[in-house]
């Protein structure tokens, strides 16, 4: 028989020739780039920045609804479209420049320093949200929702300011004494509604927010008191300014506005980023957040867990508002030191999906928006509001991940 007539044993694993494939065979696993790549668009990283995305589209939609020369072309559309479009065109474009130059870089004024100074204020609008952020972003990890931001600020505010302008140290010292009493002050405040919620399951969600009243109260009762907080002689709920020996240092000489505070922020995503992926308490606040029964089970002290993780949170919470106070606001305590921060941060954690280099991100860009808004108000006179209603819409579309992946026919997350 000729050589060319033998039949060739088939590969090892191949299927035989004219084999009809088995339909219940499980299908074939996609190539490591394939499933990288499917790994990326189904993560909730790509959630967070197409909600973003979202959301600055409808913010344009709005830009251009409040835009007079866009409602004036529209009304003759259908004899002159191009007239329409350019309208459309000038105004978004003129918007997002504008927020460009107030927020990262500003190329019609003169010199290096004074086009870059934007960009430091988005730093220094960063700092507190970046840190705030994080009290939030830790403790979901944790499973516990901090909505105290603001009554935690406000207490940290209070105790630095009081330790600045009651305490007479050397530089050396003032500032890092009231740098750790408003920390501890925020961790406290914080502490109850973790103490609470371990000693009789109270909810966190509704403690913290009484909290915040309570807060509030108080630091306007101190202010309004002679021998508190209130400035000698003043008749409004005000604290004294700050001295100088409790002030942030400027990192960037006079000229600019960033403080050291920024500096604290960076250190602070470090040491979360630390915490959460690298010690043991983390791994008991991760597994208490992922399954608080299972974590019981496996002998951690679930309650304990909540105080630690609400004092931590706190103690995070309280370093933005002793940012505020030492540092962006030295004129004085007031009980609007807190600026929204403290709800900011629950935007600013849940864009970052509770992890440090996702907050420090998110922190950056509400950082952004909040500087270059006041820009864009004032260049193209866009109602600064817009900018707060694309803030809300990023929640909105985070808040309902199906939503986002509906629209842009992402696939399901993977789940174990």
């Amino acid at each position: 028989m000729s050589t060319n007539d033998e039949t060739q044993p088939a590969p090892a694993g191949a299927p035989a020739a004219g084999a009809v494939k088995d339909p219940k065979e499980p299908p074939q696993q996609p190539g490591r780039f394939d499933g990288v790549l499917r790994e990326i668009v189904a993560g909730n990283a790509m959630v967070a920045v197409l909600s973003v995305f979202l959301a600055v589209v409808v913010g344009s939609l709005m830009i251009l609804l409040t835009d007079e020369n866009v409602r004036d072309t529209a009304g003759y559309i259908g004899a002159r479209p191009t007239d329409f479009f350019s309208a459309v065109w000038t105004s978004i474009s003129d918007a997002y420049s504008a927020l460009f130059r107030g927020a990262v870089y500003n190329t019609n004024l003169e010199g290096f320093q004074g086009r870059i100074r934007p960009l430091t204020e988005t730093l220094k609008f960063a700092g507190p949200l970046i840190l705030a952020g994080l009290g939030v972003g830790l403790a979901f990890r944790a499973g516990m929702f901090n909505i105290g931001g603001r009554g935690q600020m406000l207490l940290a505010g209070a105790a630095a300011g009081w330790v600045g302008v009651s305490v007479d140290l050397p530089t050396v010292l003032h500032l890092p004494l009231a740098v750790l009493a408003g920390a501890l002050a925020g961790a406290l405040w914080a502490g109850i509604a973790g103490f609470l919620k371990a000693q009789s399951g109270a909810h966190e969600v509704i403690v913290t927010i009484m909290l915040n009243y309570v807060g509030y109260y108080l630091v306007f009762y101190a202010l309004s008191k002679q021998g508190l907080l209130q400035a000698p002689g003043s008749l409004n709920p005000k604290s004294q300014p700050m001295p100088e020996s409790v002030v942030l240092p400027k990192l960037l000489g006079d000229r600019f506005n960033l403080h050291a505070g920024f500096l604290i922020a960076l250190v602070a995503v470090a040491v979360v980023w630390w915490l959460l992926n690298k010690s043991a308490l983390g791994f008991r606040f991760r597994a208490v957040g992922e399954n608080p029964d299972a974590a019981r089970a496996a002998g951690i002290n679930v309650g304990r867990t909540y105080l630690v993780v609400m004092l931590i949170a706190g103690g995070l919470v309280g370093l933005a508002g002793v940012n505020q106070i030492l540092g962006t606001t030295t004129s004085g305590v007031t009980v609007d030191l807190d600026a929204g921060i403290g709800f900011d941060a629950i935007t600013v954690a849940l864009l970052g999906r509770s992890r440090p280099l996702g907050i420090l991100a998110a922190g950056l860009l509400f950082g952004g928006l909040k500087a270059g808004g006041f820009s864009m108000a004032a260049a193209e006179g866009i109602p600064v509001e817009i900018v707060l209603v694309i803030q809300s819409l990023i929640v909105l579309f985070i808040a309902a991940p199906p939503l986002v992946r509906a629209i842009f026919r992402l696939p399901k997350e993977a789940t174990a």
